[in-house]
């Protein structure tokens, strides 16, 4: 059973994703670095959990390739709390080498309006993740 104290909280997350399993992809990259621990490994995918929640990257024969589409319907962003202003300056910096563009760079860190320090960056495959300081 679950205590209320986590209702509402983030259960899990799954994303489909080109190629789940690489560890050097964007988001074994990603999640890696923000805490998570690499909890299983199947065929078609891999999991990474940080406390009670996890994040599931699957591919195989269902997925569907293409670009995703934030504008779309469907959607726009994952957001995830990245630590310190310092924390979320690091992660951008080093985003781009690891397959991480930066979204709207003419207005980092405050493209989500001001007294909100955070990156938006967008992965080859159009999904977006939002990395938000804390302080």
């Amino acid at each position: 059973m679950t205590p209320m104290a986590a209702r509402g909280q983030l259960h899990h997350l799954e994303l489909w994703v080109g190629a789940a399993r690489t560890d050097d992809g964007p988001w074994s990259w990603l999640l890696t670095r923000l805490g998570y621990e690499r909890e299983s490994t199947w065929a078609s995918g891999a999991s990474w959990r940080l406390g009670s929640a996890y994040v599931v990257l699957e591919s195989g024969r269902d997925h569907e390739r293409g670009r995703a589409e934030r504008r779309r319907s469907g959607m726009n962003h994952v957001a995830f709390w990245a630590g310190t202003c310092d924390d979320v300056d690091v992660l951008t910096a080093d985003a781009p080498a690891h397959g991480w563009t930066l979204l709207f760079p003419h207005a980092y860190p405050f493209a989500g309006g001001t007294g909100h320090y955070a990156a938006y960056l967008e992965c080859a495959e159009g999904l977006e993740v939002e990395l938000v300081a804390d302080g």
